[in-house]
């Protein structure tokens, strides 16, 4: 066999499990079990966040999910950029990864590629959810609320400074009043 091949192999294969890896859940994270998909479908506000390229410097920051034709989820990120004023909208898809009542998703707004979407708490009546992807860097607060109660905000640092999350990088995300 060609160095050439050989080579080609390889990276493939590194490029497959670093795909892969994409789709993980942290060490000591466990994605919820007995989840209802149906139940967490529409409008989510999001409370806090840590800091990331893609929602840095928004404000009123939303997301909605519905379902897809192909069985999937419709997943349509909003926020209003503080700096221009303009509204920023990102469309994406979700997948289960595994079992459709495990809140193991992968996410994709970037055409082929995916990210872990771990739910790893949710209350019974599906009003806010703790999020993360598949490392520690990413890490949200949602609620169908703009305005959580102080012991859902405390529930949520306590939880996440208890896995490993840099909870004193938070960013906590303003909401305009409604109209």
């Amino acid at each position: 066999m060609a160095l050439w091949d050989r080579c080609t192999k390889v990276a493939l294969i590194a490029l497959c499990f670093s795909l892969l890896s994409c789709l993980s859940v942290p060490p000591g994270i466990t994605a919820i079990e007995n989840f209802n998909a149906q139940r967490y479908l529409g409008n989510w506000y999001e409370i806090a966040r840590l800091d990331h390229s893609f929602e840095r410097g928004l404000k009123d920051v939303k997301a909605h999910y519905s379902w897809r034709e192909d069985g999937g989820i419709k997943v349509v990120n909003s926020g209003m950029d503080t700096a221009t004023g303009e509204q920023s909208h990102a469309h994406g898809k979700a997948y289960f990864v595994g079992a459709r009542d495990v809140g193991h998703l992968k996410v994709s707004f970037f055409g082929p590629f995916y990210g872990s979407y771990v739910i790893f708490a949710l209350d019974s009546e599906y009003q806010h959810a703790f999020v993360t992807s598949n490392t520690r860097e990413y890490l949200w607060l949602l609620s169908r609320t703009p305005t959580p109660s102080q012991q859902l905000v405390e529930q949520f640092i306590e939880r996440a400074n208890a896995l490993g999350f840099d909870t004193a990088s938070l960013i906590w995300v303003a909401h305009s009043p409604s109209k």
